[in-house]
């Protein structure tokens, strides 16, 4: 569908309808794909974001719903994306929250390395990250998306942090602004729009933004010196658009615990004037707690966050109420200044859009294999000790919640050992630990138990222990492991990466990659 600037001439209103980009979701009732459709030809919106499922939405607490997957999801959202792109007035700027590639939101869809990942690469590896940028910008494109919320620009120097952690590519702020500038520029060459979040910097909060606001209590000069370093450099890369964070930082609302998606001093004050930023602003999701809960009047929000400076809003609950107090309360001149930004970047992305195509899934595997062992980090390593498994018997065992470790099929069909299923069964002097962490997150102790962390420790006191993480690597914390010579990570549990942890285990190639965090 082909952007035309001289769209007729639309009314006050109908501009105010182009800044809301209300949520879409795949898998949803008649019902509810009836009222997006009513929001489109009754408010003139001007994009939709997608995401699964209402019940997969992380304002769900944590999942107290259940998430139904649905295998064709990717056809129904290509079908959903034609249909209201066919009913709109003017073209929809189709956007999704895809860091890691659709699969964050589709099933049966490519699903590449988290960001932590991609920062354990070497720096002369980072066209690895460009190609992850590209081939999910050209997975995007071929269903009709035009624009991924991604990458995280947030440097994460909490290792408790509960929303970021693993989708930030580190802790080192030039290191991260390297990555994430390499992710976009994969994005832009694959036709699809990029956006740096969030917006002043989430990456040393306490508090997940989905269910309640961080505040992040530190002083102006740490704060110029860390947290907005990425994006004053983003900036100077001409990015298409900036997503302003839902937290609180008092240091620079005048001692205040203002949401930086409702401060126009963070907005316009700061990254419009003091660091120049001249592109799009686009809030946070404003279904999420840490603001949703702060307006019971519908469609004060939306005038809020729009008045503080965001010239899209993102998953407004309230689009009609959102659009009239908007209305009544802005004045022409700022409605006009977001419009014509949400314009230019719709005419960016029209004209650019890459031709459709077929997913590749096997380019992705292809990716993920090179990534996978450019990123293998040898975080703890004793050279005579990890050979001695290939010339001593060893019995190895799998933790976490996986009904099979192609790990140790793959190991199997090189050398013999005994698969053990408890710490009683050990009968040889070394022990191969698999652990496959069951969360991503580091709630519960990233849901290993404390029976399994017990039986991690007792080995490593009497026993020769060489443990492969597939998983965040910040779950090294929940054991103790002064014992343990050799612990490798590998960040991720596909099979592409079990299968290069094989190689590596057979002595194949030795680890190359850097940890991104500090452990």
């Amino acid at each position: 569908m082909a952007w035309d600037k001289e769209t007729h001439n639309i009314s006050k209103t109908e501009k105010i309808g182009q800044l809301f980009f209300p949520a879409a979701f795949i898998n949803d009732s008649d019902q509810e794909i009836k009222k997006v459709e009513e929001l489109i030809t009754n408010h003139y919106i001007g994009g939709l974001t997608f995401f699964h499922s209402r019940a997969s939405a992380a304002t769900n607490f944590e999942g107290k719903q259940k998430v139904i997957i649905n295998k064709d999801s990717l056809h129904r959202l290509s079908e959903l994306i034609q249909h209201y792109q066919s009913i709109a007035t003017t073209p929809l700027l189709m956007s999704i929250d895809a860091e890691w590639g659709l699969a964050m939101r589709v099933e049966n869809t490519p699903q590449y390395p988290y960001a932590i990942t991609l920062g354990a690469l070497p720096k002369h590896q980072e066209e690895l990250i460009y190609k992850v940028g590209q081939y999910i910008g050209q997975d995007l494109a071929s269903i009709g998306i035009h624009f991924n919320l991604a990458p995280v620009a947030d440097t994460n120097t909490n290792p408790n942090n509960p929303v970021i952690g693993y989708r930030s590519f580190g802790e080192d702020k030039e290191h991260v602004v390297s990555c994430a500038i390499s992710y976009y520029k994969g994005l832009k060459d694959s036709g699809v729009l990029g956006c740096f979040k969030h917006f002043p910097g989430h990456g040393d909060t306490l508090v997940d933004s989905h269910l309640g606001l961080p505040v992040l209590s530190k002083s102006r000069e740490d704060i110029d010196q860390q947290e907005l370093y990425p994006f004053r450099t983003a900036i100077a890369h001409d990015i298409d658009s900036i997503m302003i964070g839902h937290l609180a930082i008092p240091a620079l609302t005048e001692g205040k615990n203002i949401p930086a998606t409702l401060s126009s001093t963070i907005i316009k004050d700061i990254l419009r004037e003091e660091l120049g930023y001249k592109g799009v602003v686009i809030s946070d999701a404003l279904n999420m707690h840490s603001v949703s809960k702060l307006y019971p009047q519908k469609g004060h929000l939306e005038w809020q966050a729009f008045y503080a400076g965001n010239d899209i809003l993102c998953f407004s609950e309230h689009v009609e109420e959102g659009i009239r107090t908007i209305e009544k309360n802005a004045s022409d001149a700022q409605i006009e200044k977001s419009y014509k930004r949400v314009s230019e970047l719709k005419k960016k992305a029209f004209t650019k859009a890459a031709l459709p195509s077929k997913i590749d899934s096997q380019k992705a595997e292809s990716l993920n294999l090179d990534i996978a062992k450019a990123a293998l980090t040898a975080y703890k390593y004793d050279e005579n000790s990890f050979k001695n498994f290939l010339l001593a018997p060893f019995d190895a065992i799998m933790i976490g919640n996986r009904k099979q470790c192609h790990f140790f099929d793959e190991i199997s069909k090189h050398v013999t050992f005994k698969t053990i299923n408890s710490e009683v069964e050990v009968s040889a002097n070394q022990v191969l630990i698999a652990l496959f962490p069951p969360a991503i997150k580091p709630k519960d102790s990233f849901g290993i138990n404390s029976e399994d962390i017990d039986t991690i420790e007792r080995l490593s006191q009497k026993k020769n222990v060489l443990i492969y993480i597939f998983g965040n690597p910040y779950a090294t914390q929940v054991f103790q492991h002064q014992h343990i010579n050799n612990i490798i990570l590998m960040y991720q549990d596909f099979l592409s990466f079990q299968h290069i942890a094989t190689q590596h285990f057979l002595g194949g190639f030795k680890a190359v990659g850097s940890l991104p965090v500090t452990l």
